[in-house]
């Protein structure tokens, strides 16, 4: 026989079947994300939906997203979670930061670095670096009595000395992953106050010198650590890779020398062979970039018998054209390149051919002047003598035709005199 159990007393109230499905809705204040209220000129004759539906269809999928991560359960990184209401602050998150220091000044710092070597773990150099940065800050507190009470004080000391090694040696990484060299070689310099005899200090340390081309410094870091752990792969490595960057280093600077020895070489020949042929230079204040275009001596820089070799400047003042050949030698005559210069691209009239033009080459003195030179006389013949000076270091020359050049002299002459 079926057994029928009595109902309880007071069910239909408990029940209250007839309250309105309203009645039994959450309340809106536990909704997912607040709700944007609509502007009051708003005519939407929409169904209103449920709050905690409202509350996401008033926002953007951005919207949502930077909310979420503001929430702890889904943050990427603390700047994101920062301001998360109308006062900037993320009240979830400052809770959990309250709790992080919650404990022995030892067992805070324990927690930031455990926090910092999640960091390390997957790569986040950065924020690695904040953890430990926060670890060290609570180690370095002057007030103990702001953490609980410790009743083994001697304990407690080395249990913080540990830890603060761990955190300077374990940002020196973060750095160094960083390219922030200088804050390495810092961050491991106070890890070996703590423990002279910390391999990763020294390695890391020597790994930041050679990245700043301390090559001595970080050759002894080396051997240092190699002293430490003479049979160490990873020193010995970091040894052959400082040699052969040393080597490296003493033969570019060899090489330099070399070059700087010779070019002083071949500027004091160079000097003794324009003195030797009567040659005067002069340099003005501003003197123009001829990159290579340099009076030399060939072939051999280091002779002073060989051939001087100038750059010629040849203006045409009579049309405000002017033609550059980057190497004349001392022995050529004008009329060699005036051949394969003419006829000239904007000559139209053909009027410059070698027969019917008269050259003068500029003396370089102080208020100007002008020597007329033969079409078939070597640069040598008229530049030895002290009467032409070469100004730096391109020798100039007028090309004037020859019914025209006696006015343009004095026209010259009228306006330099002024």
């Amino acid at each position: 026989m079926s057994r029928i159990d009595e109902l309880p007393d007071g069910l239909d109230g408990a029940l209250n079947l007839n309250a309105s499905p309203s009645s039994q809705i959450p309340n809106p204040s536990s909704v997912p994300f607040p709700i944007k209220s609509k502007p009051q000129h708003s005519h939407d004759s929409t169904p209103a939906l449920p709050p905690q539906m409202e509350s996401v269809r008033s926002h953007t999928a951005d919207d949502i997203v930077r909310m979420m991560k503001r929430t702890p359960l889904f943050m990427t990184s603390l700047q994101d979670a920062e301001g998360g209401d109308d006062d900037g602050e993320n009240l979830e998150l400052e809770a959990i930061r309250a709790l992080q220091y919650e404990g022995t000044r030892s067992e805070v710092a324990l927690g930031f670095k455990e926090n910092g070597n999640e960091m390390v773990k997957v790569k986040r150099w950065k924020d690695g670096k904040e953890f430990y940065t926060q670890a060290l800050g609570v180690l370095h507190k002057e007030s103990k009595q702001d953490l609980k009470s410790n009743t083994n004080q001697r304990g407690e000391i080395q249990k913080e000395k540990k830890i603060e090694e761990a955190c300077y040696i374990n940002r020196a990484l973060c750095n160094l992953e960083l390219q922030n060299y200088r804050s390495t070689t810092l961050d491991c310099a106070s890890t070996l106050r703590l423990n002279p005899s910390n391999l990763k200090a020294y390695y890391r340390s020597s790994l930041a010198l050679l990245a700043l081309f301390k090559l001595p410094e970080a050759l002894d870091a080396c051997k240092i650590g190699l002293s430490l752990t003479p049979n160490s792969p990873s020193f010995s490595a970091l040894l052959l890779k400082i040699n052969k960057q040393s080597a490296a280093l003493t033969t570019r600077e060899q090489e330099r020398a070399r070059n700087d020895s010779r070019a002083l070489q071949e500027k004091r020949t160079l000097h003794a062979a324009l003195l030797a042929r009567g040659i005067t230079i002069r340099a003005s204040p501003s003197p123009p970039s001829l990159e290579d275009a340099v009076i030399h001596l060939s072939p051999d820089p280091l002779s002073s018998s060989s051939t001087l070799v100038f750059p010629l400047l040849l203006l045409y003042p009579l049309h405000a054209q002017s033609d550059f050949i980057k190497a004349v030698p001392e022995t050529d005559a004008l009329a060699h390149h005036l051949e394969y210069i003419f006829p000239l691209p904007w000559d139209t009239a053909r009027e410059y051919i070698t027969g019917t033009v008269e050259l003068y080459a500029e003396t370089g003195k102080e208020g100007g002047g002008l020597v007329k030179v033969g079409r078939k006389v070597p640069l040598l013949a008229w530049l030895g003598g002290g009467k032409v000076v070469v100004v730096d270091g391109v020798v100039k020359v007028n090309v004037l035709l020859k019914g025209r050049a006696n006015a343009w002299i004095e026209e010259l002459k009228a306006r330099r005199g002024r």
